[in-house]
C-alpha cells in the first residue's frame, strides 16, 4: 500500500476527541493535511498509512480541542489587578469606566489584546470572543497572531472613544464584516453591551440586522440582581423578556452570565434556542451570583464558558475556568455528580463552537473538522499519578502544562515558545501601560 503524504501527523499518549463525550483513545495519532483533520487512527496504523512532513510525538500528552473563550473583553487584561474586590456597579462606574475614559485608545486595545492572545496561547485557547472598543484593532491584531476569534463589536446609547452613538457604533461595526466576511478565522458578531446601557430602538435594529445577515448576538444579561430589579422597575419586565420583545433572543443570542434566573427565563431560553455563556469566576469575584448551570443543562440548554475580562477574574485561563464550573454546579445543586469533568469540556470546546455557529469546523477532534489543537503534558509532579486523564484536566490547574497549540493545523505555539507573538516586546509593552495607568501620565 502507498503512504498517503499529509502535512502533519501528531501522535499522543491520550486523546480527548470530546465527541463522542466521554471517549478517551489511547497511544493514537491524528493525520491533519491543509489544515484539515483527515484521519484519528492508532499510532502504529498512522505511522504505516501516512508520510508526514512534520511529526510530532507527545507521550506523555492529552491532545484535546483547542479551548473556546466564549465570552472575553481582551483589551482589558491592561486592567488586571488594577480595581478588585469592588461590587460590579462600584466597579464599573467609579473604577473602570474612568480609567476606560482616559486611557482607552487603538494602541491601548493592540497592545492589551496582543497581550490576552499571548496569555490565551499559552493556556490552550484557540478561539475566543472578545466585545471592547476599536474591534478593528482588536481583529487586526487576533489575525495577525493567528487565532480564531468571534469579534462583537460594542454598541452602547452613549458616546464612547470608539464611537458617538448607536448609530454610529453599528455602522462601523457592519464596515468591519464586510471587511473580514471573506477570512476563515474572523468571524463579527453584534455586541450590544446590555439591556441597561440600550434603549429599544437600538436593540431592535441589532435584532433586524442579526436575523437578515445571520449574524451572532452577544450581550450581558442577568448579571445582577440589581439588573433584573432595575428591568422591572422601569419596563416591567425581566430584561430577558424585554429583549424577547424586540426580537432579540433567538438561536443567535449568546447571553452572557444569567446569574439571575427563574423557571420563565428557563422557558424562554429553551423556546428560542438561545445560548448562555457561563463566566463562573468573574460571577465570583464580583459577587454577582451563581449561574444554575446544572439546571440549564439538564433543561437542553447549550452552556458554553468564558472567562469575562482580566479585569475581574484576573486571568484568561480556560482550564482554570472549567474548574471552577465544575465545583460551583456542584455546590449550587447539591450534587457531586453535577458538570463531571468530560462536562467541563465540552463546555470549554463544542458547547461554545454551538453557541458561536461554528461547531460544524471546531469544538471536536473529527475527520472534516480544522485541526484546532491543543496539548497538555501529564507526566509531570502535578499530574501524577494519572488514573483519569479527563479529570486530571479539569481539576488540577492544568493551564501551566499546555506545551502546544495549533489553529487550522498551524502551530501558535511549540514547546511553550509562541510562534507569531513576541513574548518580550508583549511584556515590555505589558509594563509600560502600568506604569502610565499607575501613574495616572
Amino acid at each position: 500500500m502507498t503512504a498517503i503524504s499529509v502535512d502533519l501527523l501528531i501522535s499522543a499518549r491520550w486523546t480527548i476527541p470530546v465527541i463522542p463525550k466521554g471517549k478517551v483513545f489511547e497511544n493514537c495519532s491524528v493525520a491533519i493535511d491543509q489544515g484539515n483533520i483527515v484521519a484519528i487512527l492508532p499510532t502504529a496504523e498512522a505511522t504505516r498509512k501516512y508520510i508526514a512532513r512534520e511529526q510530532v510525538e507527545l507521550p506523555q500528552h492529552a491532545l484535546i480541542p483547542g479551548l473556546i473563550n466564549a465570552h472575553s473583553h481582551a483589551a482589558m487584561t491592561l486592567l488586571r489587578g488594577y480595581a478588585d474586590d469592588q461590587p460590579l456597579q462600584t466597579w464599573l462606574e467609579k473604577y473602570i469606566w474612568p480609567a476606560e475614559g482616559q486611557w482607552v485608545s487603538e494602541d491601548f486595545v493592540r497592545d492589551g489584546t496582543e497581550l490576552a492572545i499571548a496569555e490565551m496561547i499559552r493556556s490552550g485557547t484557540s478561539c475566543f470572543s472578545d466585545m471592547y472598543f476599536f474591534p478593528d484593532c482588536a481583529a487586526d491584531v487576533a489575525s495577525h497572531a493567528g487565532i480564531r476569534s468571534q469579534i462583537a463589536f460594542p454598541v452602547f446609547d452613549f458616546p464612547s472613544a470608539w464611537g458617538r452613538g448607536p448609530d454610529d457604533y453599528i455602522h462601523k461595526g457592519l464596515q468591519l464584516r464586510d471587511d473580514y466576511k471573506d477570512r476563515d478565522l474572523i468571524r463579527i458578531a453584534f455586541g450590544p453591551h446590555a439591556p441597561y446601557t440600550l434603549s429599544n430602538g437600538p436593540l431592535e435594529t441589532i435584532a433586524t440586522y442579526a436575523e437578515e445577515l445571520d449574524s451572532c448576538v452577544q450581550i450581558h444579561l442577568h448579571e445582577t440582581a440589581k439588573e433584573v430589579a432595575d428591568s422591572l422597575s422601569e419596563h416591567g419586565m425581566r430584561p430577558i423578556q424585554r429583549l424577547v420583545k424586540l426580537g432579540l433572543i433567538s438561536p443567535l443570542a449568546q447571553c452572557v452570565h444569567m446569574t439571575q434566573v427563574d423557571e420563565q427565563d428557563i422557558a424562554t431560553l429553551m423556546e428560542h434556542n438561545a445560548h448562555v455563556i457561563h463566566c463562573p469566576e468573574s460571577n465570583l469575584k464580583l459577587a454577582s451570583g451563581f449561574c444554575p448551570v446544572k439546571t440549564l443543562l439538564d433543561s437542553g440548554i447549550n452552556v458554553a464558558l468564558g472567562t469575562d475580562g482580566a479585569a475581574s477574574n484576573n486571568n484568561l485561563d480556560m482550564f482554570g475556568e472549567m474548574s471552577t464550573a465544575a465545583l460551583v454546579a456542584k455546590a449550587v445543586s447539591g450534587d457531586a455528580g453535577a458538570v463531571d469533568a468530560h462536562t467541563a469540556l465540552q463546555m470549554a470546546t463544542i458547547n461554545g463552537a454551538k453557541a458561536m455557529g461554528w461547531d460544524d469546523q471546531i469544538g471536536s477532534i473529527e475527520i472534516g473538522k480544522s485541526a484546532d489543537l491543543a496539548a497538555v503534558a501529564l507526566g509531570t509532579i502535578e499530574s501524577e499519578p494519572l488514573y483519569n486523564p479527563a479529570s486530571q484536566l479539569v481539576y488540577t490547574n492544568a493551564g501551566s502544562r499546555v506545551s502546544h497549540l495549533w489553529v487550522n493545523g498551524a502551530a501558535l505555539m511549540v514547546e511553550r515558545q509562541l510562534q507569531t507573538i513576541n513574548e518580550q516586546e508583549v511584556l515590555i509593552k505589558a509594563r509600560q501601560w502600568q506604569r502610565k495607568i499607575a501613574h495616572g501620565n
